[in-house]
């Protein structure tokens, strides 16, 4: 990770000094976050064992995300975006600090993550379109795409450290000192936005009524058609993919694979996996991006074909890798398609409503893995995953607005 980084950092994007406060705080912030799926997992599973509790649970903080993006991306689009994230951010400490409390007093019920989850999920709401807006206004225009390739090798970093930390913490100690880290870790990614200073005239839109916001917004997500299709697949490639294996995942290593170290193990292969996808990313352009992004789609199939045939954790966590390399590539070529095609001062709604797009139907999602799997067998339901893993991609790449974006050069991206 470290290699990656000195080498992106040399292209130009770590010199600028808003962009480096900015890294080193959600750096260390996405190592946290790191820890989080490995500990929620194992302290649903540890108070009630069962798969369908771990969906609803999951479903808690996508429900809110969902019902409070478009909210959140008129007023990343009002407001200094770097404030709002500040302020998702110590929101969403305090929920984790709270969590982390009621599990290590062992005073923790099934209500209570349902509870904090959902306040959680409000606050990430807020904070997803803000952090898409704010990054082209704290990085030059030439060094946008390697400053997205940075800030996705960093994730995807923590993706391996945080897993397989949290694998260690929860068989040893439990969940709750894991989440606890997680909580200190806000403290720091609030203390560096605080120092960070954005040029007002940058980070903020007209303003105009909120409805009348949100059509503008509307406007430019729907005259695109590569956009609006990718969103349309991807709110099914979360709903029948992601979603189950997140939630079917732990399951099967908890069941059949030794416990949360496997599952530790598995998430950080898929992390190490996007890691080195976006380190690639950060390197080479596809000439047809959104393209890429929709045959790249298809990675997962190998994870949910490892967890369906419960396969040695070693290459489970190698499958996991292959798979995590296409996640990471796709997601720096994304959101700098994104950045670059959409204006500055609508960007924060458009990229809400592609999250809501996107996500729409993941809590769905969660809701019916676990029951799906006791009616049909996990097998099998992890069977069905890896073919809609690989139809979607194909319906995607079969739009013609998907196969006929370009690249840009730097100088060519609107201006704010």
């Amino acid at each position: 990770m470290a290699r990656d980084l000195v080498r992106l950092g040399r292209l130009g994007a770590l010199s600028e000094p808003q962009f480096r406060r900015y890294f080193i705080g959600q750096a260390t912030s996405y190592l946290g976050d790191g820890l989080l799926p490995v500990a929620i997992s194992f302290a649903v599973l540890d108070l009630t064992g069962s798969a369908s509790d771990l969906g609803f649970v999951l479903a808690a903080r996508m429900v809110p995300v969902v019902a409070f993006l478009l909210v959140g991306g008129v007023w990343a689009d009002r407001l200094p975006r770097h404030l709002v994230m500040l302020a998702s951010d110590a929101g969403r400490g305090g929920v984790q600090t709270a969590l982390a409390v009621l599990l290590l007093t062992g005073t923790a019920e099934l209500w209570h993550l349902l509870a904090l989850q959902a306040v959680y999920g409000v606050a990430e709401a807020f904070w997803r379109p803000a952090s898409t807006g704010l990054l082209p206004t704290i990085v030059s225009p030439g060094r946008l795409h390697q400053a997205n390739a940075i800030m996705s090798v960093t994730v995807n970093g923590a993706y391996i450290v945080g897993p397989a930390a949290a694998g260690l913490l929860v068989a040893t100690f439990g969940a709750g000192p894991a989440i606890a880290i997680d909580a200190g870790t806000f403290a720091v990614s609030t203390v560096a936005l605080l120092f960070l200073r954005v040029p007002r005239a940058a980070d903020r839109a007209e303003r105009m009524p909120f409805v009348t916001e949100l059509r503008a917004g509307w406007s430019e997500f729907v005259a695109r058609s590569w956009l609006w299709a990718t969103v349309a697949v991807g709110s099914l490639y979360l709903l029948l993919v992601v979603a189950p294996i997140m939630v079917l995942g732990p399951v099967v290593a908890d069941r059949e694979l030794g416990g949360a170290g496997a599952w530790g193990a598995i998430a950080a292969g898929i992390g190490l996996g996007t890691l080195v996808g976006a380190a690639a990313a950060g390197r080479v352009r596809p000439r047809r991006p959104i393209l890429a992004v929709a045959v790249l789609l298809a990675g997962p199939a190998l994870t949910a074909l490892a967890l369906a045939f419960a396969v040695p954790v070693a290459l489970a966590a190698a499958l996991g890798f292959v798979a995590g390399a296409t996640e990471g590539f796709l997601e720096v070529v994304w959101i700098t398609a994104l950045q670059e095609r959409i204006p500055l001062g609508s960007l924060s709604r458009v990229s809400a409503y592609d999250t809501l797009g996107s996500f729409v139907f993941m809590p769905v999602g969660f809701a019916v893995a676990g029951p799906a799997a006791d009616a049909f067998g996990t097998r099998e339901t992890l069977l069905a995953v890896a073919a809609f893993a690989l139809f979607l991609p194909l319906l995607l790449a079969a739009v013609p607005g998907v196969r006929s974006v370009r690249r840009l050069e730097p100088r060519t991206a609107p201006a704010p």
